[in-house]
């Protein structure tokens, strides 16, 4: 078995990611999910690209150094990361010793081999500031258009690239003095050198890893035009010293260090293993195989890597180049998966303008990660551009992820729950079913062996698609009854469909998949490097299995549909940049504030109408709670609501009980409340609680408790529909148009009482009062 070795473009660290360029992470995770799953001996990192001039630049902006700016930035994209469930073996950054050592040791390769060349070139000086101006420390007139926003890399409104040097009317853009021209001495590979090893390597690589067209194209256009030296030192403070006389106050060049990244953090790794006391392996046995006694008598690397088009010559040419002219057998590229853009609405997603939505929009939205999950690799841009707008979104996440496969899970689990008693019928297998379904699963583990993420995806909904079809003209809401036998195969071969399909699409929607196998009481076995395997846990083997089903328990719907209101609401909330949307927001809470003051609640008509149509409320256990530091009276709670992320609300309770009294207690949460900000801390959602007064006139309050109720079950009034589905987002003033009343210690709407799993809730000691 070929052990694999994944990497992803590593993400410049001066902002926060946006679904664009979020596609290459998450594509690596989905196929090192499946790696694992195969068996594969499989090794998935990347990081944050912390050197460079944007950093300095951005940390100027900022009023932070360099080191306070990444560490800021490398929190933010591990919470998004974890947050979207990117499995990596270790996500770490390039401004750490590992880096810098293995950098240094290229570099002194390079150099022992005549490798390197020193040239002399002119550059723009600040005597001011005492210093070299890399290019984006510099602004100043287009040469070529006559914009009076031209930095020294690029024009944006003509689109030119420029040499500093080339600016009219320069200035420094920390001082905003004038440069002067001087000249500095720089290092440089030698690519036309190297470029006869790399010819003969590409055209063997690129037939055994089965190289796309695009990847081709462009690595041999790079050779057939000629490689030029390429300089790879700066004249910048934030960077890896380089290890030679006479440029001690020079740093690499950002592009040379950042895909050395890739096998630097494979030994932080290795490093802080060791440092735990836990099993460690030898970095080098995965990046330098022959020198490393851990890889003997082990297969070969296979090294797959995941980037957008415009990073196919730094892994097609630059970073193999010097590999090659090392004095090191270095595993080199095998595979290259490489997607194309995806835009945004009626422009393209950019970081550096803040326009598209970003992960931490994504997060505030409220639809699961999942959903996200699906839309990307739905509509991978591999072979072109791809447009993201709301409206696709919305009809993309209604009608394949709900309509198709949510329909089928849905419909085939709760006809088992509601008619054979929560037990999968015995029936003899469907040959002719299956033979169907075998094909698409060929076809997902051929395209997944070569990362072809897209087809394989489609796949999986093609399948979905024959059961959905096999349910309909089966009419097992008739046959149950005039025909069981047929009735009970074909619901039992669904059920075996159903957990095949799972194990295909959890490295596409790992929350989904593993939560709807839960309800078979199942789970998955895909450990991360050097983890233990999952006790009796599902892989890729158990595909095609039709044994050791047994029963349904409690199943419930995962995704509710994206209503066009909230779609639009979305589209208007997300337009501009980000910076116009903070300043919009800031206008819109002050409006907000002084209405509120103003505010009084407006009943809906019918309560309990509208408290179906649109309230959604369930169980959820507190399973962490804590001071917010900036209030007095509110708690932080961290809950377990069911769905396996966990979710964080607030609550000003702190002047009435204590947190132990609130700990572990399962309580009655508003749970699409639309987020609300509060003393800096956003709470998703609301706990319920009835006020009442102790024997001496105190105020106190008494949380509703469902303690007998699983995290996730579904708060119903009696009689009431509990697969209702409601909007993903409400307002507050939505949510308060239903007074939740406690009528003789049991909570109620307009007469009807609530129920949670079946059974209604009653409090202690509030009798009869107002919930809020």
């Amino acid at each position: 078995m070929k052990r694999k070795l994944i990497t992803s473009a590593l993400p410049y660290v001066n902002n926060i990611p946006h679904l664009g360029n979020l596609i290459q992470m998450l594509s690596a995770d989905v196929f090192a999910r499946f790696c694992r799953s195969r068996g594969y001996e499989t090794m998935y990192v990347c990081g944050t690209d912390e050197y460079g001039t944007a950093t300095e630049t951005r940390a100027i902006e900022m009023k932070k150094t360099p080191r306070e700016l990444c560490d800021y930035y490398y929190g933010e994209h591990t919470k998004i990361y974890d947050w979207f469930h990117i499995n990596f073996d270790k996500f770490g950054r390039t401004s750490n010793e590992e880096c810098t050592e293995i950098t240094q040791m290229l570099f002194k390769d390079l150099d022992a081999k005549g490798f390197i060349k020193e040239h002399t070139n002119s550059q723009l000086f600040c005597p001011h500031c005492n210093m070299f101006l890399a290019d984006r420390f510099v602004y100043g007139t287009c040469p070529k258009c006559g914009s009076t926003k031209a930095r020294g890399d690029q024009c944006d409104d003509c689109g030119s690239l420029l040499d500093p040097v080339e600016l009219k009317e320069p200035k420094c853009a920390t001082c905003g003095s004038t440069p002067v021209v001087k000249e500095t001495k720089h290092l440089y590979i030698d690519l036309p050198s190297i470029s006869s090893n790399l010819d003969s390597w590409m055209k063997k690589a690129s037939i055994e890893g089965r190289w796309s067209d695009n990847a081709i194209n462009i690595t041999k256009a790079w050779i057939r035009d000629g490689l030029n030296e390429r300089a790879i030192t700066r004249d910048l403070k934030w960077g890896i010293p380089v290890p030679k006389e006479g440029y001690e106050n020079k740093v690499f060049y950002v592009w040379f260090n950042a895909p050395i990244g890739y096998i630097s953090i494979t030994k932080q790794l290795a490093d802080e293993l060791i440092q735990k006391s836990k099993p460690s392996f030898d970095w080098k046995s995965w990046w330098i195989p022959s020198e490393s006694k851990e890889a003997e008598g082990k297969d070969e690397v296979e090294l797959f890597q995941f980037i957008g088009k415009d990073n196919i010559p730094f892994h097609t040419v630059i970073f193999p180049c010097t590999l090659l002219g090392s004095n090191h057998d270095w595993t080199k590229l095998y595979h290259m998966s490489s997607t194309e853009y995806l835009n945004y609405e009626s422009g393209k997603f950019s970081k550096s303008r803040g326009v598209g939505v970003f992960g931490t929009d994504a997060i505030e939205t409220g639809i699961k990660a999942d959903a996200w999950r699906f839309y990307i690799f739905y509509n991978r841009p591999e072979k072109q551009d791809y447009q993201f707008t709301w409206k696709d979104f919305r009809e993309k996440y209604n009608g394949e992820l709900i309509g198709n496969l949510g329909n089928l899970i849905n419909r085939t689990l709760l006809f088992v729950t509601k008619y054979y008693d929560s037990k999968i019928p015995e029936a003899p297998v469907d040959e002719e079913l299956w033979s169907k379904i075998r094909e698409h699963e060929s076809k997902i583990t051929e395209y997944l062996e070569w990362a072809d993420l897209k087809d394989a995806f489609h796949e999986i909904f093609a399948i979905s698609d024959i059961g959905n079809k096999a349910f309909q003209d089966g009419e097992p809401w008739k046959t149950r009854t005039e025909n069981p036998e047929a009735a009970a195969k074909l619901i039992h071969n669904l059920c075996y469909m159903i957990k095949d399909l799972m194990i295909l699409a959890h490295p596409y929607m790992p929350q989904f998949t593993e939560t709807i196998l839960s309800y078979f009481g199942k789970k998955i076995n895909e450990p991360k490097y050097g983890e233990a395997s999952v006790a009796d846990g599902l892989c890729w083997k158990d595909i095609g299995c039709t044994e050791g089903l047994s029963s349904v328990e409690n199943p419930s719907v995962f995704f509710t549909p994206l209503d066009q209101k909230t779609a639009d609401a979305f589209k208007e909330k997300f337009s501009g940049s980000q910076k116009a949307r903070e300043e919009k927001n800031n206008k819109n809470s002050k409006k907000e504030k002084k209405s509120s003051e103003k505010a009084v609640p407006v009943l809906a008509e019918n309560q309990a109408d509208f408290f179906n149509k649109n309230i959604e409320l369930i169980a959820a256990k507190i399973v962490k709670i804590e001071n917010n530091p900036d209030s007095d009276k509110l708690y932080v709670e961290t809950l377990d609501d069911g769905s396996g992320t966990e979710r964080i609300i607030q609550s000003g309770l702190r002047p009435y009980l204590k947190s132990e009294e609130l700990l572990g207690k399962t309580i009655v949460l508003a749970a699409n409340l639309a987020p609300r900000k509060m003393r800096g801390i956003e709470s998703r959602g609301m706990l319920l609680a009835a006020d009442y007064k102790d024997a001496s006139g105190a105020d106190k309050v008494e949380p509703l408790d469902v303690s007998w109720a699983k995290p996730g079950t579904k708060i119903i009034l009696a009689g009431s529909d509990v697969n209702a589905v409601k909007p993903q987002e409400i307002s507050a003033d939505d949510f308060f148009k239903v007074q939740i009343k406690v009528v003789n210690k049991t909570a109620e709407i307009s007469g009807v009482k609530l129920l949670a799993d079946g059974k209604e809730i009653t409090t202690v000691h509030a009798v009869n009062s107002e919930v809020n």
